[in-house]
């Protein structure tokens, strides 16, 4: 047996040791998605900033449980030596009954740990004041590290002596934990305390209640930290309604949170019992903590490793795996698949690594990707940061907070992105890495890698804008100004189009920010002009043009704030003017009344309303819409849901115009109304959509147009896993980017070429200048039109890059002129929706223009084509 063997053996047979209750089987309650969010930048950000993207998922929680953690602390926001944060362990005891503080100090503290410093983390006095039900326990906080002869002792008796003596306190502070919950939790009816968090500095706090509610009831609201997670929603297992069973959840030196539930937790458990592992808390959470930790700090795989034991890479992933990949990925599940967690997850982690001086932020999602998650990066000159949350608009959330105090950052990412589980690309798993910049200053660099170590990384060279910087002085004086004056006086839209795309390309970001600003004082001269510069900036927000060195989020930053402007100038509903514009609020809903005059369209500002329920912007548009109201622009969203439903059918002369951080099921039961996104939206949409036509200028989440009926949509971007599963009529959908899975499964749509639906993907995407490339692989996924009955998938996959392992129940046949005659009038309207040209972008491969049948390829339902055979 060799050393490492030797160690990883008295490790678990130190454990085995340890007082424990076998874990017994439970039911899970309120199956259902979590809210989960989280950061990681190279300077340290305060608490509050945590506090947006969890009160904008309020709708994803229950106000049960809810917690957050923080990694990479601030020495002196903690009152000690940076050399003591960095070598002490932080462990906090949530007492819930402070009867036994002193006898808690007494067993398992005093006397194993010489202590530098001891103190009762701050509250606010009132905790109802935040609107708390459970008063939170009490927290104690203990910078300790183990007494010598305690550790030498524990190392004797475990045999331990080959072990790295810092990995040896580890293990002992750890075990020290589990007695410490199992004599004052696990094996008591009334809980007295428990371990919150015990590692170098990471520190984990929850409540019975809401996560932000966490930051205001302890405190940190001003506390800094490189890296920040938080979790809404109490555990689908374990004890409900006690803090105890709120995430995060601690393994060693890490914090974990997770949105679903384990099929298999019985079997997790039992898989853990087998190395002397024995969960107290009773949530599939825990679990996934005590894996990573076994992978981590016992086994002490490199992190890739624990990946794959966590969400094996299977099928035909695997087989595109290098071979000597494919053998020890072999390896890792012929011993971790039964203790791989089955059923709906996503984990994001927030860890130190004091062995090697570097903090991380790590999402994993599940190999059949079924809770949704977004990934986002941004770069800037000396700040970057790397979030990844449930939902888009979470993420913006945490941008805009941040940005409002320190403008370096910019409310907008550079880049935001999906992983798809056990993939042979990302590996469905991406971190976010700090550690030391090597500039001398103790100045710190984040790295954003996949599963596999490959670099993600926005384009290099480009620089980013303050936006703060006053130019009031200067719109005279700048001749773009005056060329666009005289343009928007010709009244040639298309021709100020042209002009600023090109324009826009050159010019530095000051002359970008008087052109907008020019926009929008023309924009206050009468709605003909207005109406174009919403056109124009609308065009410009929804166009990848190139940005020479210029950061596009930055661009982009710039046109959105114009075209805010724009649409909060908009004459107020209760003040009755003869504008064909109407502006409401929250606060003016009151005054919603039928249209009057020339008014045509209602400019609705989201900002304030709730994202669901009465209160909701959905509902009030719903009402707008029997007064009379069709058109609507609506922006200021933060993740509000439903825009579009309930509008009843026959809707065809509504059309809603959407901005922001739209939410999720936009657009979904729709029959007849027109919907445009000017950006990336969100998880649910379109679903039993029936009629009418959506439009998305950006990415779509997850379950898009699930049980569609029909309708005419085009996607700029990509779609996540599981678009148009169970879909039936005739939908007609194009998808410029790619889906990541699932694709249609039980299509349901007829004989395409007789009045049924069809899907087309392209396969393509932007490089850094805006021009169209093909992506590496037109459909990465599995199960491209599982089990599908009818219908047909159009696929741009001129090299036969798709093969028959991405199918399961589709074949491969000809596009006839049939089919091409059916789908070029879709492509046309691509076209002209997103300037994705038919003939150069999609038939031109190497400079050739060729055939359409040599470009696209057809699936169909194998039992469709035997009957047509037949």
């Amino acid at each position: 047996m060799t050393n490492t063997n030797k160690i990883i053996q008295n490790i678990l047979t130190s454990r085995k040791r340890l007082p424990h209750t076998k874990t017994p089987v439970n039911k899970s309650n309120e199956e259902g998605g979590c809210g989960v969010t989280g950061f990681m930048a190279n300077i340290p950000i305060a608490g509050r900033h945590i506090y947006e993207p969890s009160v904008q998922m309020h709708n994803r929680g229950n106000g049960k449980g809810g917690g957050i953690a923080a990694v990479g602390l601030s020495a002196s926001d903690l009152g000690i030596p940076k050399d003591v944060l960095e070598d002490h362990y932080l462990l906090q005891v949530a007492y819930l009954d402070e009867d036994v503080i002193l006898k808690v100090e007494s067993t398992n503290i005093n006397p194993l740990f010489d202590i530098y410093k001891s103190e009762k983390i701050p509250t606010i006095d009132d905790y109802t004041s935040i609107g708390l039900e459970v008063k939170p326990p009490d927290v104690w906080r203990y910078f300790v590290r183990v007494r010598p002869d305690v550790l030498e002792k524990f190392i004797r008796y475990n045999h331990l002596y080959k072990m790295d003596k810092k990995k040896a306190e580890d293990e002992f502070v750890s075990q020290n934990s589990f007695r410490l919950n199992q004599t004052y939790y696990a094996s008591l009816g009334e809980k007295q305390a428990f371990v919150l968090s015990h590692a170098r500095n990471v520190m984990i706090l929850k409540v019975v209640g809401y996560a932000e509610q966490a930051t205001q009831y302890y405190c940190l609201d001003d506390f800094r930290a490189h890296g920040w997670i938080a979790h809404q929603r109490y555990p689908t297992r374990g004890r409900l309604w006690h803090p105890g069973g709120a995430h995060p959840f601690s393994g060693m030196h890490e914090a974990l949170v997770h949105n679903g539930d384990f099929a298999n937790y019985h079997a997790v458990c039992e898989y853990l019992n087998q190395h002397n592992i024995y969960p107290q808390f009773l949530t599939d959470t825990e679990t996934s903590v005590l894996l990573l930790d076994l992978y981590n700090r016992v086994f002490e795989y490199p992190l890739e490793y624990i990946i794959e034991a966590l969400a094996p890479t299977t099928e035909y992933d695997f087989d595109c795996l290098p071979p000597e990949k494919q053998q020890v990925y072999k390896y890792i599940q012929s011993q971790h698949m039964t203790g791989s967690p089955d059923g709906p997850w996503f984990f994001i982690i927030a860890r130190n690594d004091p062995y090697h001086d570097l903090m991380q932020l790590i999402g994993i999602t599940d190999t059949a990707m079924l809770r949704p998650q977004v990934f986002a990066l941004q770069e800037r000159d000396d700040v970057q940061i790397g979030l990844v949350c449930s939902e888009k608009q979470a993420i913006d959330a945490t941008l805009q907070s941040i940005a409002a105090e320190d403008h370096r950052f910019c409310p907008i990412a550079d880049k935001y992105w999906n992983a798809r589980g056990g993939s042979s690309t990302d590996g469905g798993a991406f971190t976010f890495t700090i550690k030391d910049s090597g500039k001398g200053d103790g100045s710190k660099k984040l790295i954003t890698q996949n599963k596999f170590g490959e670099i993600v990384q926005t384009p290099e060279g480009q620089i980013h804008y303050d936006i703060t910087i006053d130019l009031s002085d200067s719109f005279k004086k700048n001749a773009q100004t005056k060329k666009i004056t005289n343009l928007f006086n010709t009244n040639d839209l298309q021709g100020i189009k042209q002009y600023c795309s090109s324009q826009f390309t050159v010019l530095d970001f000051q002359d970008i920010r008087l052109v907008c600003g020019t926009i929008e004082t023309l924009a206050e001269e009468n709605d003909g002009k207005k109406a174009m510069a919403i056109d124009l900036l609308t065009h410009l927000n929804d166009r990848i043009f190139p940005t020479d060195n210029k950061k596009r989020s930055s661009v982009l930053q710039i046109i959105r704030e114009s075209l805010t402007t724009i649409f909060k100038s908009s004459p107020k509903i209760g003040n009755n003017s003869n504008s064909m514009y109407a502006y409401i609020d929250r606060a003016g809903r009151k005054d919603l009344r039928g249209p009057q005059g020339n008014e045509k369209i209602l400019v609705v500002n989201a900002k304030e309303f709730e994202p669901e329920g009465k209160n909701c912007d959905s509902r009030m548009i719903n009402k707008a819409y029997r007064l009379g109201w069709k058109q609507y622009i609506c922006y200021g969203y933060k993740g509000q849901r439903f825009t579009g439903c309930g509008l009843g059918p026959d809707s065809d002369d509504v059309r809603f115009d959407v901005y922001d951080s739209s939410g999720d099921y936009m657009a979904s039961g729709i029959d007849g109304m027109e919907i445009h996104v000017h950006g990336n939206a969100q998880d649910q949409l379109g679903q039993i959509m029936k009629r009418g036509k959506f439009v998305v200028h950006g990415d779509v989440g997850q379950t898009f147009m699930y049980g569609a009926k029909g309708g005419e949509v085009y996607i700029l971007g990509n779609a996540a896993g599981r678009p148009l599963i169970n879909a039936t009529g005739k939908p007609r959908v194009v998808i410029n980017g790619t889906c990541l899975d699932y694709l249609a499964q039980s299509f349901m749509a007829g004989d395409p070429l007789n009045g049924g639906g069809f899907v087309i993907v392209n396969g393509i995407t932007f490089d850094d200048n805006g021009k169209v490339i093909d992506l590496t692989m037109p459909y990465p996924g599995s199960n491209l039109f599982s089990l599908a009955s009818g219908g047909a998938i159009y696929l741009r996959d001129p090299e036969c890059k798709v093969v028959d392992e991405h199918l399961n129940g589709g074949v491969f046949t000809e596009v006839t002129k049939a089919d091409w005659d059916l789908i070029l009038p879709y492509l046309k309207e691509n076209e002209k929706l997103f300037g994705i040209c038919i003939k150069t972008d999609l038939l031109t491969i190497d400079g050739d223009c060729l055939p359409f049948n040599k470009v696209y390829r057809k699936v169909m339902p194998k039992s469709a084509l035997e009957t047509k055979k037949n």
